[in-house]
């Protein structure tokens, strides 16, 4: 096995790009590639995706155990030849200021894998080399094992950079790319835009491959990538064998809804869920035989107008969950359940009403960051009790006396209430991974399928 962690100075180096190209690049050259994106991020692991073919998979070290994480990880590595991860924000940055807890060289340590710095070079040259010093010797249990230049202007500025690096350092400068403005992906209010919809073609992407292959060693990355030591697993999340599918879940899958964990999809059909996709924007109305609706986070607010035009579904869905069909939603699902969007312009459109609350975007209301949250009432993947790890990041806001009951407690931030609980329909900002609990994915199946058997014996 081979592995390689891309890991930043800070956010906005170049990150994703790089790991993007290298995905790209490694599969040119006839590598089964497995590409991974540290933390609780759905946008990024869309481009890994576009460049390699193969599902991105997610590895977060808060919101799951770390025996799960390694569970994850060894999973998805069979067949595959060489992992590349791309890390979260910078190298060291995670959940707390004073441990390494949910950072990217949490997860590199865990998984024994060697780290590639990104250093953005735009504002520096010598002064690089003090940088890269500092990275190195903050943890000496972490493996840099080599730094990769961004920004380059000239091949002086390159030089000055990579021999400085080298001298002071002894870490070994793996290739650069330069400072050009048609190799920068795009971006929104939400950080990148989705590669499902469609912001970059596949010219952008022959022309990050290529100038990866030109300035980027990656022979010698291939070198550095066999230093991985990866940990030993136990299965903690998977069944032995992959249940029989019993019940059809619809999840919500189109340019507006794509925010989804794979291995939350994976553990569903493992516990016994066959997994139908349908598009709230196009499709006329839910899949016929579906016992149950997933509806995860997106974009609602940017296709709110065609959301909106399509009564057939919102109808559809409105009715499943009046017959009681459990809908679990997260965020974007959240929203689009709701009686109203109003979109980024300030223009009302109607939604599904399964919930009387409408939502608006307010820029400078962020609400970012991971969440500690307690089942106030049993629903679709929790007890009443249960605690569970999960993550907020949204720029909408609620407004309305929705009169429904909340479904969570957020024991971190003072114990304020979230989400909301209306017989087997629960919708909520937070997102969860399944795998955050062992329970969670079976929860749901069986929530969905104790709806199949009422239905069907009555």
């Amino acid at each position: 096995m081979k592995a390689i962690v891309i890991g930043g100075t800070v956010s906005g180096v170049g990150k994703t790009t790089i790991a993007t190209a290298l995905m790209g690049a490694l599969s040119r050259r006839k590598l089964k590639v497995q590409p991974f994106k540290t933390g609780p991020d759905y946008i990024d692991p869309t481009y890994h995706t576009w460049a390699t073919g193969v599902i991105s998979r997610n590895l977060d070290t808060w919101m799951l155990s770390h025996s799960a994480v390694a569970e994850l990880f060894t999973r998805a590595m069979r067949g595959k030849d060489i992992a590349v991860i791309e890390g979260v924000m910078g190298l060291y940055d995670g959940r707390s200021s004073q441990s390494e807890e949910a950072s990217t060289a949490e997860l590199a340590k865990l998984l024994g894998a060697p780290v590639l710095l990104v250093v953005d070079c735009r504002k520096g040259a010598r002064s690089i080399a003090a940088v890269v010093e500092g990275y190195k010797v903050f943890d000496p249990g972490l493996n840099l094992a080599g730094v990769i230049l961004n920004g380059i202007g000239s091949e002086t500025h390159l030089n000055f950079c990579r021999e400085a690096i080298e001298y002071y350092t002894g870490v070994k400068v793996a290739g650069y790319l330069p400072r050009r403005d048609d190799l920068v992906l795009p971006e929104r209010h939400l950080g990148l835009i989705p590669a499902v919809e469609g912001p970059a073609n596949q010219e952008f992407l022959e022309r990050l491959i290529a100038q990866c292959e030109t300035t980027i060693d990656i022979p010698e990355i291939l070198r550095i990538s066999e230093q991985v030591k990866p940990p030993e697993t136990k299965p903690e999340l998977f069944p032995q064998v992959k249940e029989t599918p019993a019940v059809s879940i619809a999840v919500a899958r189109d340019k507006a809804f794509s925010f989804y964990y794979q291995d939350s999809l994976d553990l569903l059909e493992a516990r016994g869920a066959e997994i139908i996709p349908f598009s709230p924007l196009e499709d006329p109305g839910l899949p016929e035989g579906v016992s149950g609706i997933y509806i995860g986070g997106g974009f609602p607010e940017i296709y709110a107008e065609q959301l909106a035009a399509n009564t057939a579904m919102k109808d559809s869905i409105k009715e499943a969950a009046k017959r009681g069909m459990p809908v679990y939603a997260e965020c974007g699902g959240l929203m689009y359940l709701g009686k109203s969007i109003q979109d980024l312009e300030g223009k009302e459109h109607s939604m599904i009403g399964a919930l009387p609350l409408s939502t608006r975007i307010d820029k400078p209301r962020l609400s970012l960051g991971y969440r500690t949250v307690q089942a106030l009432a049993d629903g679709p993947v929790l007890r009443r009790g249960e605690i569970a790890r999960g993550h907020e990041f949204h720029w909408s806001v609620l407004h309305g006396d929705t009169g429904t009951p909340n479904a969570y407690r957020i024991t971190d931030r003072g114990g304020c209430l979230e989400g909301y609980k209306q017989g087997n329909l629960l919708a909520s900002y937070i997102h969860f991974h399944l795998g955050a609990l062992p329970s969670m994915a079976p929860r749901l199946v069986d929530c969905c399928y104790r709806f199949h058997s009422r239905i069907h014996n009555t």
